[in-house]
């Protein structure tokens, strides 16, 4: 999560995209690739098939730059979730399993101690939710499980894991916001 001075400089830049300025995505992808890049990891765990799927989604995030709407929605979430769709469509090609690969440890050497206290936030709403809800989201926005895959994993209805999801996710924002 970004300061809000940070999410206005990322709906600049993408603005800027939207009328085809390249110094403007350059910056944006000097910003944002290495975060992108540690999400697309953990859904595809493979350091090739994440540079893939980022470099997609960045693509798809030019191309698409003028649909953004920051009155809608923050800049960083909606980057996120390009990345997101870009990387679950190289694990559907790909097939779920790919094995041999070691994920690093740690992403960042450095951690900017804002993002760590804001991390600290995040897990402090997360725990508010019940384990089972606390792993859906976890497994589904972490993890990259679909909401079939989650059904059949939890064995229940696929309406019950889209209403916990979406109820989870209801608590989530209110303690962000709180």
């Amino acid at each position: 999560m970004l300061e809000h001075q940070d999410h206005g400089d990322l709906a600049f830049l993408i603005g800027r995209c939207a009328n085809g300025d390249r110094g403007a995505f350059r910056r944006l992808y000097e910003l944002r690739s290495a975060h992108l890049y540690a999400i697309a990891l953990r859904i595809v765990r493979h350091p090739g098939l994440a540079e893939d799927a980022v470099h997609d989604a960045f693509i798809q995030i030019f191309k698409n730059a003028g649909s953004f709407d920051p009155s809608r929605g923050n800049p960083e979430a909606w980057m996120i979730s390009v990345t997101r769709y870009r990387a679950l469509d190289i694990v559907r090609r790909q097939g779920r399993e790919i094995t041999g690969v070691e994920l690093p440890d740690e992403t960042d050497q450095s951690p900017d101690p804002l993002r760590h206290a804001e991390s600290r936030v995040l897990e402090r709403c997360l725990e508010l939710l019940e384990i089972d809800k606390r792993r859906m989201v976890v497994l589904a926005f972490v993890d990259g499980y679909s909401h079939s895959e989650l059904s059949d994993l939890f064995k229940m209805p696929l309406g019950t894991v889209k209403s916990w999801i979406r109820r989870s996710l209801t608590t989530i924002r209110r303690c962000l916001d709180a």
